[in-house]
Order: C-alpha cells, then sequence, then structure tokens
C-alpha cells in the first residue's frame, strides 16, 4: 500500500469532517443525510485554489483571514527559502485546516537539475517541513510546471500542476485575472496562482466569492483527491480531477 493510500486511509474521517466544514457554511445549504443520517459530501461542482512562492507574512496572512471568514481551504506550495521567519505562518495553515506542499527550497527548474540538485531542492524543504509540522507527506508543484523523466521517477510524492492559469505574475491587474478564472473554471479544476502579490490576494478572495455564488465548493488538492476516490500516485503528474476521471 502506498503511504499516500495509507495517509487518506488513515486519515479519511478527518479528511470527510474538513470537507464537510468547508462546504457546509453559511454559503451552502446543509450536507444532506443519506438514510442511515451520516452526512454525504454534496454532488459539487469543486475546485481547487492553490499558490505558489510563499509564504510572505504581509500578503499571505491577509489571504488566511479572508479565507477564514469565507470558510474555504487551499493548497500552498512553498518555497523553502521563505519558510524561515514564517514558521507561525506555516503552523496557522495547517491549524486551520489548509494544505501546504512542496515548491522546491530555492524555486529552480526541476528539468535542468542533476540527481544530486534534485535531492537538495526537493528532500530538503521535505526535510524542513517535517521539522516543523510532524509529517513526511507533501505533494510537489515543480517551479514553472517543468520537469523531466528522471526526476519525475525521484519526486516521492505526486506532482501537481494546474488547469487554470490567470499569469497572475504578468500583471496586477485584478479585474483581469478574475475574469480570466471565472470564465474558464470548471468542475475539479486546480486554480494556480501567487499569494506574494497584494492584487493576486484580492483576485482569489472575488474569485471564491464569484464561485461560491455560482454554487462551487472550495477544497484543498488532497480533499479533491478524497472527494473523487482517488488515490495519488507519488511521480505521477495531475493537472485537475473531473468527476468520473
Amino acid at each position: 500500500m502506498s503511504n499516500w493510500k495509507k495517509r487518506l486511509g488513515a486519515g479519511g474521517l478527518a479528511l470527510l469532517a474538513l470537507i464537510l466544514a468547508a462546504v457546509g457554511g453559511s454559503a451552502h445549504p446543509a450536507p444532506e443525510q443519506d438514510v442511515l443520517g451520516e452526512a454525504k459530501i454534496p454532488a459539487g461542482p469543486y475546485v481547487a485554489l492553490t499558490f505558489d512562492d510563499g509564504p510572505r507574512q504581509a500578503t499571505t496572512s491577509v489571504l488566511l483571514d479572508g479565507l477564514a471568514q469565507r470558510g474555504v481551504h487551499a493548497t500552498f506550495f512553498v518555497i523553502g527559502e521563505n519558510v524561515e521567519g514564517n514558521e507561525l505562518l506555516l503552523q496557522r495553515m495547517e491549524g486551520e485546516g489548509h494544505q501546504i506542499g512542496l515548491h522546491t527550497y530555492h524555486h529552480k527548474p526541476l528539468d535542468q537539475l542533476n540527481a544530486a540538485g534534485f535531492y537538495a531542492e526537493v528532500d530538503s524543504l521535505r526535510a524542513t517541513l517535517t521539522a516543523l509540522l510532524g509529517r513526511e507527506e507533501f505533494m510537489l508543484r515543480p517551479p514553472y510546471g517543468m520537469m523531466n523523466a528522471a526526476n519525475q521517477a525521484r519526486a516521492a510524492a505526486p506532482i501537481i500542476l494546474w488547469s487554470v492559469d490567470p499569469e497572475d505574475w504578468s500583471d496586477r491587474n485584478t479585474a483581469r485575472q478574475v475574469s480570466a478564472i471565472t470564465a474558464d473554471v470548471k468542475d475539479g479544476d486546480i486554480i494556480l496562482l501567487h499569494d506574494i502579490y497584494a492584487e493576486s490576494v484580492d483576485t482569489a478572495l472575488q474569485v471564491v466569492d464569484a464561485l461560491m455564488a455560482q454554487g462551487y465548493h472550495f477544497v484543498t488538492v488532497e480533499q479533491l483527491f478524497a472527494i473523487r476516490g482517488r488515490t495519488p500516485e507519488n511521480g505521477k503528474i495531475y493537472r485537475r480531477l473531473p468527476p468520473g476521471d
């Protein structure tokens, strides 16, 4: 049995509780009950909101405040050199039900690294997060989405890319970014943003408000796997998790 299958199996009830908490707030109807009186996960649509390159105190803390107000959980792919000095922020993320993942230690393209370089970038960050959070299983997002076959085989983690990218790094135009996301999003999409820009934080919260009004539920990538009944596989690349896939 894979480590991720063990993690999802052992944490299944906790994940279900987080999912129901994420979708059972005032913005959504209460979870339905089956004939045995047990809560059932709403049918969807679901989307995973993800953030790269943080944490950054000035922006990530504002984002966490906004997500908490909305009862929304997200996934943060962090850079190792940004963890130092922001340990409490990472612990806050974990404590508030967000998922934390690997985005390398120095944001180096993983398709350009040999084995030693890969392990220095990925395993060093994994060790840092393990020491801070007390667990070893983290999903990986390669910088720029770039990965070669050799390092894909070395990943020892599911590789999470994205299906909706407003390229928020290219400008500071919140209105454009919100429009690009809401015009393109579908059930099971993984949205890419960066929590290091104030404008991107505004984009994220406006997107949450707009899509929740359309009936979307926001969950972490890990929760999305659980909802779809799928076990993430180490070394496999995922861009979205549509229903019935």
